[in-house]
């Protein structure tokens, strides 16, 4: 069974530290290299949809989060109140508060609509020591977030485009979720009372779910404070669940923030989250693929393992032109062993380029697959190529 947590370490993708504190890992090279290639590919492909990318604090004042609604309905879940210069901040326990100023920042017309706002930032949950765990319970999230602002009318066909995005980017990653799930309200002050505002949202849902012929599971008491949401459900290997992406429908912010367009129009909030938070996505990845990513994942993508010190010049410069043509690759001297024991030793790097004194004299290398197979000599262009995300 692959234990992420296990794993993970074993792999030099993340570790932890109690000086720098539970919940809190930190991502070791192998690690920082995936997490930098799903976000470069989730830029792109958001970007390739319409969105625009912006940054927000890590942290708000007190009476950001009361205007939202986060302070009343999601108050045990926030980090304590810091005071600074006679003002209170809170860690941010969402960025939707910060995407919704940034839609007020500017006067905004109805041709402006939808607004697709899309950033990879941090958020903070106060999670108990307890149920902390590896990369899948953490106090510190890097979420993929995203917010539509778009006219009533629209919602159902935003909603079914962020789940079109959704499973281009579930596919890609070879994720298969185990189900989708309808999360609604549950009894209690944890949900803004407005049955109106919660029956249109969950309409919006069910209609698309309905169109998309998408069959899914109703769960209550699973909601956002603020409205439902679709969640697609993946499982790690003992069948634990997890949420990982999401889309919700939100018209309650819009109102808290007075959001508007020139008219008078209120537009309606889609949260949407295409991989969610990426400690979260890691851990699974690292359980799904056993570490042996796809070659666009891989922390190191092609290893040059020259025979013998004799070829080491060449096998050095084909690091060079595979590091500037965009390939992660690094060289297994012959010091660190015979043949067989280095290419056992990198067994889960997908390309092996093994140099000997012909291919040294002929500047290439004869490309190993990590199965075994043989691929032939390769340009380092056509490598490069290979380890690209589809799109």
């Amino acid at each position: 069974m692959n234990d992420h947590r296990r794993l993970g370490r074993e792999l030099g993708i993340f570790d932890t530290d109690p000086m720098i504190g539970s919940g809190l890992p930190f991502w070791l090279p192998a690690g920082a290299a995936i997490r930098k290639a799903v976000e470069d590919y989730v830029y792109e492909l958001e970007r390739r949809h319409g969105y625009q990318h912006v940054n927000s604090p890590v942290l708000g004042k007190r009476e950001l989060y009361e205007r939202s609604g986060h302070w009343a309905h999601y108050g045990d879940d926030m980090f304590p109140v810091m005071e600074v210069g006679g003002e209170e901040f809170v860690l941010r326990p969402s960025l939707c508060p910060h995407h919704a100023l940034i839609y007020r920042s500017r006067p905004r017309s109805h041709r402006d609509l939808p607004l697709r706002l899309a950033e990879l930032g941090g958020m903070y949950r106060s999670e108990l020591s307890g149920v902390l765990g590896g990369l899948t319970r953490v106090r510190a999230i890097q979420l993929n977030d995203g917010h539509v602002f778009c006219a009533p009318q629209d919602a159902a066909a935003e909603v079914s485009a962020a789940l079109d995005l959704i499973e281009a980017a579930h596919a890609q990653l070879g994720i298969e979720a185990v189900r989708y799930r309808l999360s609604l309200r549950g009894e209690g002050g944890k949900y803004v009372d407005d049955p109106a505002l919660w029956a249109e949202s969950e309409s919006i849902l069910r209609e698309v779910l309905r169109e998309r012929g998408r069959a899914y599971d109703e769960e209550r008491g699973e909601a956002a404070f603020y409205g439902p949401k679709i969640d697609i459900q993946i499982a790690d290997p003992l069948g634990r669940e997890a949420t990982l992406s999401t889309v919700q429908v939100d018209l309650y912010q819009p109102g808290r923030f007075d959001l508007s367009h020139a008219g008078g129009g209120r537009p309606v909030m889609v949260h949407r989250s295409v991989v969610g938070g990426l400690e979260r996505l890691v851990a699974h990845l690292i359980e799904v693929h056993g570490g042996a990513f796809p070659a666009w994942l891989a922390p190191v993508q092609a290893v040059v393992l020259p025979l013998t010190d004799a070829e080491l010049p060449a096998a050095r410069e084909l690091v060079r032109s595979g590091v500037a043509a965009g390939l992660r690759a690094e060289l297994s001297a012959p010091d660190k062993g015979s043949l067989g024991a280095r290419i056992r030793a990198h067994r889960l790097v997908p390309y092996q380029l093994v140099v000997g004194p012909r291919e040294a004299a002929g500047g290439e290398a004869s490309v190993r697959l990590r199965d075994g197979s043989q691929a032939g000599a390769l340009p380092v262009a056509e490598l490069a190529a290979r380890c690209r995300p589809e799109f």
